[in-house]
């Protein structure tokens, strides 16, 4: 529930924001129907801002509207899973070698501070811990491009990837996937190891490859349990 008086648009704004986080930590669950009077109920504001909300959130693809049904959080298929990954290959790859030719010592620190994180928390029972920082990997290579398009669809798409997508399939979203983390650390090295040359031809395919991959393990695996 708000406790202060923002302006409309603010208002707006914070209850997107708190939806936002409220679909991706789980607490509405994909295919979960979000009625409106209930949500303006569960923040404690009138319908208008709910309503502006959900446009947003539909936006971003967290949700999506159903014709005379309303709106409902979006439940992502092994196609989804699919498309998703192909989009992000192709966006961070590009990201990723333009950063090349302009990533400075600074970032590269960071960098290697965050692959040192992630071979730490690499442990199974780490597994979410693990997933934010190699989220901030990625996010901080294709900020690095300083390309604002790309930066803002990226950050959309890393709205619902990979908490949500994950939460989707139960069978991977407390746990890694097998035999994933050694390889993924080897490919994230190679990604810095280009960094480090300015090799934009390099890291784009190394970026391009470590995505494709991925989504090759994590489909692989989803099958498998069906």
């Amino acid at each position: 529930m708000l406790t202060d008086t923002p302006s409309h648009k603010q208002l707006r704004n914070v209850v997107a924001e708190q939806m936002r986080a409220a679909i991706l930590n789980g607490h509405y669950k994909p295919g979960e129907w979000l009625r409106q009077e209930r949500l303006a109920h569960d923040f404690g504001v009138s319908q208008m801002p709910v309503r502006e909300a959900l446009k947003e959130l539909a936006a971003e693809g967290l949700i999506e509207h159903v014709p005379y049904r309303g709106a409902r959080v979006i439940v992502f298929s092994i196609e989804d899973i699919l498309d998703l990954y192909s989009h992000r290959a192709f966006l961070e790859s590009r990201a990723a070698s333009i950063a090349a030719e302009i990533i400075t010592p600074k970032d590269l620190a960071v960098l290697e501070d965050l692959q040192a994180g992630m071979e730490m928390y690499g442990a199974p029972e780490f597994v979410l811990k693990y997933r934010e920082l190699n989220r901030q990997f990625h996010q901080y290579i294709y900020q690095a491009s300083q390309r604002e398009y790309l930066i803002r669809t990226l950050n959309q798409m890393w709205a619902a990837f990979p908490t949500m997508l994950i939460a989707n399939f139960a069978a991977t979203a407390v746990q890694p996937l097998p035999e994933r983390d050694a390889v993924d650390v080897a490919e994230h090295k190679a990604i810095i190891s280009a960094l480090k040359q300015h090799d934009a031809l390099t890291v784009e395919q190394a970026m391009k490859r470590h995505i494709l991959v991925t989504a090759e393990h994590l489909v692989a695996f989803l099958k498998a349990q069906v």
